[in-house]
C-alpha cells in the first residue's frame, strides 16, 4: 500500500510485462534504476555549495555517474523487458508513489554528515547487490554492471575516506555523523530488502543469491568498519515489506524538482 492508502503501483507499472522471469527482471531493473536516479539527483543539489571546492567537484561527479547509471538501466527496461515506454518516460512520467527506490533514499539530503552517512550506507549495499548481479544470466545487464562496478569502485573509496574522517574528527563532526546514522539506520537495509519475484530472480539466474544473503554479507562488511570506528551496529530493517513504497514528503519535493522541466516542455529529453 502507498502512504495515502492507495494500491501499490507495481501492477500499474508492469501491466503487460509478463510474469515469472520477465516481470522479476523488470522489477530488478526498475528498483536499481530508481535507486541510482534518486540518490544521483539528490546529491546533485550539492553542486556549487559543497563544503570545500574539491568536494563540490567530487560530489557533482558522483551524482553525474549515478544519473548515467540510471539512464542506462532505464534504457534496458525500455528496450528489452517492459512495454513501449522509453527511458525518459520511466524516469520522469510517474507519480511519486510509482517510484521503486529504497526508503533509505527518501531521507532529506540534510547536512554534509547526513549526505555522507546516506551515501555510505547506499554505496556499500549497492556494491553488494552489484556483486550478486554481476553474474546475471541476462547478458545486457551483465555487460552494464561490469561498467557500473568499475565506476562505483571510486565512489566507495571516496565515501569510505569521508566516513572515517568524520568519525575520527570527534566533536560536532562525529556527533552529526552519529545522529545521521541513528536516523537512517533502520532504513539502511531497504536497499537489499527482497523484491517481489525474488524466487524467479534466483531460479532464472538473474541474481546469484537471495537478498537475505546479500543483506547478511553487507552487514558483516559494514560491521567491521563500524566497530573499528566505534560506531553502533546497524539495527534490523524497519518494516521490510514496505521498503520501496509509501514515499516521504522529502521525496515528493525532490520529485517536483526533477519533473519541473519535463512538465514545462512536453517531449523534452535528458
Amino acid at each position: 500500500m502507498t502512504d495515502d492508502g492507495g494500491t501499490e503501483p507495481l501492477a500499474m507499472d508492469f501491466e503487460g510485462a509478463g510474469d515469472g522471469r520477465e516481470r522479476a527482471l523488470a522489477l530488478l531493473l526498475l528498483s536499481m534504476a530508481d535507486d541510482e536516479f534518486v540518490i544521483g539527483f539528490s546529491d546533485s543539489e550539492w553542486t556549487g555549495i559543497g563544503p570545500i571546492l574539491e568536494e563540490d567537484v567530487a560530489i557533482s561527479s558522483l551524482a553525474q555517474d549515478e544519473l548515467g547509471h540510471a539512464q542506462a538501466l532505464y534504457g534496458l527496461l525500455a528496450d528489452g523487458v517492459a512495454d513501449d515506454r522509453d527511458a525518459d518516460t520511466w524516469a520522469y512520467d510517474r507519480p511519486p508513489e510509482g517510484y521503486l527506490h529504497a526508503r533509505l533514499l527518501d531521507h532529506h539530503r540534510g547536512d554534509w554528515a547526513a549526505t555522507i552517512a546516506r551515501r555510505y550506507l547506499y554505496d556499500t549495499a549497492d556494491s553488494t547487490r552489484l556483486e550478486a548481479v554481476a553474474g546475471t544470466s541476462y547478458q545486457p545487464l551483465r555487460e552494464l554492471v561490469a561498467k557500473i562496478r568499475r565506476e562505483e569502485r571510486y565512489h566507495l573509496m571516496h565515501v569510505q575516506t569521508w566516513i572515517e574522517r568524520l568519525a575520527d574528527a570527534g566533536g560536532e563532526s562525529r556527533a552529526r555523523l552519529i545522529a545521521a546514522l541513528t536516523t537512517m539506520g533502520p532504513d539502511a537495509g531497504t536497499v537489499l530488502a527482497p523484491l517481489p519475484g525474488e524466487t524467479a530472480l534466483v531460479r532464472h539466474g538473474l541474481v546469484t543469491e537471495p537478498f537475505q544473503t546479500m543483506d547478511e554479507r553487507w552487514r558483516d562488511g559494514v560491521g567491521v568498519t563500524f566497530r573499528r570506528l566505534g560506531l553502533a551496529e546497524l539495527p534490523a530493517t524497519a518494516d521490510p515489506a514496505s521498503a520501496r513504497s509509501g514515499h516521504s514528503n522529502a521525496f515528493r519535493a525532490l520529485h517536483a524538482e526533477f519533473t519541473m522541466v519535463r512538465l514545462s516542455e512536453v517531449g523534452a529529453t535528458w
